[in-house]
């Protein structure tokens, strides 16, 4: 997993656990490009974790991802 990843999902992470779910979908919206609804499932899912690592949230941020490695 890349360090960037984990930067974005420990300031996912920061935003969430400040009950912040407008800055969080601007933050996803700006920097990695994810629609709303696509927004709204990722955050759902973080909510979900029985624990909220950053490991976890940055696991769940890239299965949203596409990498094109061509």
């Amino acid at each position: 997993m890349s360090a960037i990843w984990k930067y974005q999902a420990q300031r996912l992470n920061q935003l969430i656990d400040e009950n912040n779910e407008i800055q969080a979908h601007i933050y996803m919206e700006q920097l990695l490009l994810f629609p709303v609804d696509v927004q709204d499932r990722i955050i759902e899912e973080i909510s979900l974790l029985p624990q909220c690592s950053r490991d976890a949230v940055a696991n769940i941020l890239g299965s949203y991802s596409v990498t094109d490695l061509s």
